[in-house]
């Protein structure tokens, strides 16, 4: 991202935390920087201001954000803090009184007129200085899509809503038009994001948009038929198993988008599903699974999981892992309960101490490492197409479609050193390990 400095051009150095829909937010916000003449710095020693883009939803996340302000403040002291932790002005304020502004997160024009406040604006914003994608965070093969912004779910859990708001759908020609310069720009891989996927379209009424020509409802199964005549990976994540999700699995069978689910479970005891304000019936989930993987058997399907919440008994903690049996999920990630300051959670009875949800996690991680490595070893001896990462010494990185950037496994191939990144190829499936797939290339 840095450049050569230019006489006289105003440059801003950023600073992106959180998750991937936070880091949508900052390459719309470096875009239109980079649109305005900015010049964008990737140190704090020669850059006039720095924007600090914050997460603000598990306290670890909060003391990071400030952390990351602090250190904006003492090596440059010019700063603008957008993002979750932004919706908190208060806490920002509090923490660091001197800071330039401070916004919510999804606030692109907010953070602009911050920067104008304290940078002149170099150009005329409508000369073009940027590629039709924009610019990335991300590398040149891949990019993160975002749908929607908000949620409409009241998770006792979460703070999500307080600090992003309702849902609000984008206009899938938006969307679309959005999707076709990433894939003309190189990217191979398109990974969905938003808070709540499944509700895509909702608060829109599922209103018809166009696209090519041709009417196209906003809805999740039209993006999706959509998202898979562009001719690259299409990645589904934070999936909601509402009954919709059934229609998406015959275009995952057809390999029309990637034959991968990323739904946050959290639980499986309908007593702290319920205290969770989550959907309750894991039997229900449990016969979809089935269904699901009757027709699509290379499904590949990731999980996210709470132990520790307020009020959770042995037996609650024991129908959860007897759920990771009989589900068999490919990847599962475990967190331990972490109060988060405006969650209705915190006013729940009988909280579990803190070494109990850390031992609850242990023991969950531990349960679910032979069920992902069986997952993965019934891939030995197969041939399938893999994304080229990176090459290293050793060889090649690469994903296969079960496997997204940063959160799942890989595929490491060591005699992979002609391959490129950013290129499929095919490889035979040697061998595997709790996480990762070893391959060889096939010439």
């Amino acid at each position: 991202m840095t450049q050569h400095k230019t006489p006289g051009v105003p440059r801003v150095g950023f600073v992106s935390l959180g998750c991937p829909k936070a880091t949508v937010d900052s390459e719309h916000i470096l875009t239109r920087l980079r649109g305005e003449g900015y010049e964008i710095s990737g140190s704090y020693d020669d850059a006039d201001l720095v924007v600090v883009n914050t997460c603000g939803f598990i306290d670890a996340a909060v003391e990071e954000s400030l952390d990351a302000i602090g250190e904006a403040l003492a090596e440059n002291g010019k700063v603008i803090v957008t993002g979750c932790l932004g919706a908190k002005d208060d806490v920002v304020m509090a923490a660091h009184p001197q800071v330039l502004a401070v916004t919510g997160p999804h606030a692109t024009d907010a953070v602009m007129k911050a920067v104008h406040q304290h940078l002149p604006k170099p150009h005329d914003p409508f000369t073009d200085l940027v590629p039709p994608q924009g610019i990335r965070l991300t590398p040149n093969h891949y990019a993160y899509l975002k749908i929607s912004e908000g949620c409409n779910h009241r998770c006792t859990f979460c703070i999500i809503p307080s600090l992003r708001g309702d849902l609000v759908s984008r206009p899938i020609h938006e969307v679309m038009r959005e999707a076709e310069s990433l894939v003309d720009a190189g990217v191979k891989e398109l990974l969905v994001i938003s808070q709540d996927t499944s509700a895509y379209g909702v608060d829109t009424k599922y209103r018809t948009g166009f696209w090519n020509g041709r009417p196209i409802k906003t809805r999740l199964l039209d993006l999706a038929k959509a998202l898979g005549e562009l001719g690259v990976w299409i990645r589904m994540h934070y999936v909601y198993p509402y009954p919709s999700v059934d229609d998406l699995i015959p275009l995952m069978a057809e390999g029309k988008i990637l034959p991968y689910l990323d739904i946050p479970f959290q639980h499986a005891s309908p007593r702290i599903l319920k205290a969770m304000r989550r959907p309750a019936n894991a039997e229900n989930v449990l016969e979809r699974i089935r269904s699901w993987r009757s027709i699509c058997p290379d499904l590949t399907i990731r999980s996210t999981f709470i132990t520790g919440f307020p009020g959770e008994t042995d037996e609650d903690f024991e129908l959860l892992l007897q759920f990771l049996e009989e589900a068999k999920l490919d990847r599962v990630g475990a967190f331990a309960y972490s109060p988060v300051e405006g969650a209705e959670a915190n006013q729940l009875s009988d909280p579990v101490p803190d070494e109990v949800r850390e031992e609850r996690r242990m023991r969950l991680m531990e349960f679910q490492e032979d069920i992902s490595t069986q997952r993965l070893e019934r891939w030995i001896g197969r041939e399938i197409t893999v994304l080229v990462d990176d090459i290293e010494e050793d060889g090649a990185i690469a994903r296969s479609p079960g496997d997204a950037p940063e959160i799942d496994g890989l595929v490491i191939i060591p005699n992979g050193e002609g391959l490129e990144p950013g290129e499929f190829a095919r490889v035979r499936i040697t061998d595997c390990d709790v996480h990762d797939l070893y391959a060889e290339p096939i010439v």
